[in-house]
């Protein structure tokens, strides 16, 4: 596991409220307008990647979603959020892990990455990351990364910005591109990050 990042997420969490850092989200919108989208049933399996203490989990929790998976670097921002959820933290998969280094132990039928694939900014990375995506996505995935109009650092680290034939590229060979949008999202202190969000198809071969 890369320890350093590990050790800045940690203590990002553990220093830092909801409204002191620039990701969070009253409501996830976009995100569940794209897992809307895909029109699953309420036994889809979902995961969150790099979900923090998000709010996602919440609003799928509360839709009636069954099968969901939360997966953080933070063993804090998990229990922050395991705390917020009180027993509804129960219906839920929390696993600590590297994206990087996941090995996970089953399918999903949907994959949701927001803001976490940026920060993957070697090929070595982003290839690991891909060939997780590959293996273990079914269904869909979504992703929401900084696009060229967005910042070029988050949280003190830098990031790789996307452009939409860049973010497809790096998943043409498995996924088939559904929608793009971009948006931008309004931080806790009120400035712009301009997202790129996309969904994708498994192609099955």
């Amino acid at each position: 596991m890369n320890l350093n990042r590990k050790k800045h997420w940690e203590t990002v969490y553990k220093t830092k409220n909801p409204e002191q850092v620039s990701w969070t989200q009253e409501t996830p919108k976009t995100s569940l307008e794209f897992i809307h989208s895909f029109g699953l049933d309420k036994t889809a399996k979902i995961i969150d990647i790099g979900g923090g203490d998000s709010k996602l989990v919440d609003c799928l929790i509360d839709e009636g979603y069954e099968n969901i998976t939360v997966l953080d670097i933070s063993a804090k921002s998990l229990e922050k959020a395991k705390k917020r959820l009180g027993n509804k933290a129960d219906k839920v998969n929390w696993i600590v892990s590297d994206i990087s280094e996941f090995k996970p132990k089953m399918t999903y039928d949907v994959w949701h990455d927001r803001a976490t694939f940026h920060f993957l900014t070697t090929n070595n990375e982003i290839k690991k990351y891909v060939d997780t995506a590959r293996k273990y996505v079914n269904g869909f995935l979504t992703i929401g990364a900084f696009s060229e109009n967005g910042p070029k650092k988050c949280s003190g680290l830098d990031i790789k910005q996307y452009s939409e034939h860049e973010l497809t590229s790096e998943l043409e060979n498995s996924f088939v591109k559904i929608k793009c949008v971009t948006e931008d999202h309004i931080t806790p202190f009120d400035t712009k990050q301009n997202f790129l969000f996309c969904s994708f198809k498994k192609q099955l071969n």
